[in-house]
């Protein structure tokens, strides 16, 4: 019985549902020097933004049980640069590469689209409308209906028909089921859950937030749960909407969990923090498990945890 470890996300056909997270490794640079990128199904990149960000000021990362905290607030070099510098690298190294967008503005994000047009290797957008760790809390436009549709409105009508666009969404609302629906209304390929959970730390000793903006995103083993169940809360209700699935995976059978929730596809971030090759041991594993339960490829295990049970 031969086995494919093919997935297709959003209508992006990848050679294996194992992807880096936006934000935990740049455009790949780094990630590179320990292994080729096309071994991966797609490098995420960094939620870029119109204008170079200096981000917030530190300290702006701290650790908690199982986890961390990152208040980074989309440091980046602009699409200016990223378009220079990072879109021919990622070429030549011949990645295949869903280019994460971030914006203050819903024309924010009908720029950023029209930039992402026939670029080299880039097989979707990501559109983060989810960051919880910058200045402004009002920018988190998935935590209403309306701005998270408006902002997907604006990429689908800018990029055109040629490129998936995956809307990524935040965890801190009531209903992650309404977003999801409505974000596909608006032209969502498919959605990415989930993005970090707001959270903050208090230093005992100095008696005093960690964190030098206070609040932070919660990453890491500690949210995996949270994931799972918005996951499985979305598949339930839309089976039709292709998933990319995050949020503390560490091990192979990590992805499993989410893939039997009913992710098409899954990102490691926070774990290649602390071991670069994470994601490699995570696709290894993933594999080895997928072909141990009888699985004849991906897409036969993705949502298989909502069978009835018996």
């Amino acid at each position: 019985m031969s086995f494919s470890f093919a997935t297709n996300l959003a209508g992006s056909q990848l050679p294996n549902p194992v992807l880096t997270a936006s934000g935990c490794a740049g455009s790949g640079k780094e990630l590179s020097q320990f292994f080729p990128l096309t071994e991966l199904g797609a490098i995420v990149t960094k939620s870029i933004m119109i204008k170079p960000r200096s981000g917030r000021a530190t300290p702006r990362m701290a650790e908690t049980p199982s986890g961390m905290l990152n208040s980074i607030g989309l440091q980046g070099p602009g699409v200016d640069l990223f378009l220079e510098n990072d879109i021919p690298w990622l070429a030549s190294q011949g990645a295949r590469t869903i280019v994460s967008i971030a914006g203050e503005t819903v024309e924010d994000y009908a720029v950023l689209a029209r930039r992402m047009r026939n670029l080299p290797g880039v097989v979707g957008i990501e559109v983060n409308i989810s960051c919880p760790n910058v200045e402004n809390r009002g920018m988190v436009f998935s935590c209403q209906p309306e701005s998270a549709r408006a902002a997907v409105e604006a990429v689908r009508r800018n990029i055109g028909g040629d490129l998936p666009i995956i809307a990524k969404l935040s965890p801190d609302v009531t209903d992650i089921v309404a977003i999801a629906r409505e974000v596909s209304h608006a032209g969502a390929d498919g959605v990415a859950l989930i993005n970090t959970l707001l959270g903050m730390v208090i230093d005992t000793d100095v008696m005093l937030p960690k964190l030098a903006q206070k609040t932070g995103g919660l990453s890491g083993p500690a949210i995996r749960p949270v994931a799972i169940r918005a996951i499985y809360q979305v598949h339930a209700a839309l089976p039709q909407l292709p998933i990319l699935g995050m949020g503390g995976i560490t091990h192979g059978r990590d992805a499993f969990e989410f893939i039997l929730a009913g992710a098409s596809a899954i990102s490691v971030g926070t774990a290649t923090f602390g071991n670069p090759t994470a994601v490699m041991k995570v696709k290894d594993e993933l594999e080895e498990i997928l072909i141990q339960k009888g699985f004849t490829g991906v897409s036969e295990a993705v949502g298989f945890a909502h069978r009835e049970m018996k």
